[in-house]
């Protein structure tokens, strides 16, 4: 898999990820707890994806890391969200699923950053110029394991 068909897949799971979190939410029963936690997951869900897709536009390997240390801040909120959804509700599948996918999309990011990071220490240290934006991962870690 190429750089840039990890991107497409990767954005894609993103907003799939949100979409499918913004179904969760609207099967929740309504209660003023549940509207805060809604919002709040809603919008950390969602900014993964739209963080993600932003970096992969950045102006700059800077640019990039800070985008993506973002989506990674997003997706550890959003799984902070899903424990707070958990202490509320009784086991859920949903919930888990989600759950599970938001560790392995923080995961990603995580390696994604670390390995953005290495690159531009190595850049400082032996003063090339700036290669091209992109990132590499294991093509096994782009398929999430669960289904709503």
């Amino acid at each position: 898999m190429t750089n840039r068909e990890f991107r497409e897949v990767l954005e894609d799971r993103t907003a799939r990820y949100a979409v499918d979190v913004f179904k969760f939410l609207r099967s929740l029963p309504y209660d003023v707890s549940v509207k805060i936690i809604s919002y709040q997951l809603g919008k950390s869900a969602s900014s993964l994806g739209a963080n993600y897709h932003e970096a992969n536009r950045a102006e700059s390997r800077d640019d990039f890391v800070h985008k993506i240390s973002i989506a990674l801040k997003e997706a550890n909120e959003s799984l902070y969200w899903f424990k707070v959804v958990e202490g509320l509700l009784d086991f859920d599948v949903n919930v888990e699923n989600l759950k599970n996918e938001t560790i392995e999309l923080r995961d990603i990011l995580q390696s994604i950053l670390k390995g953005s990071k290495r690159i531009n220490s190595q850049l400082l240290h032996s003063k090339l110029s700036t290669p091209p934006l992109h990132h590499s991962i294991t093509p096994s870690l782009v398929t999430p394991n669960y289904s709503l």
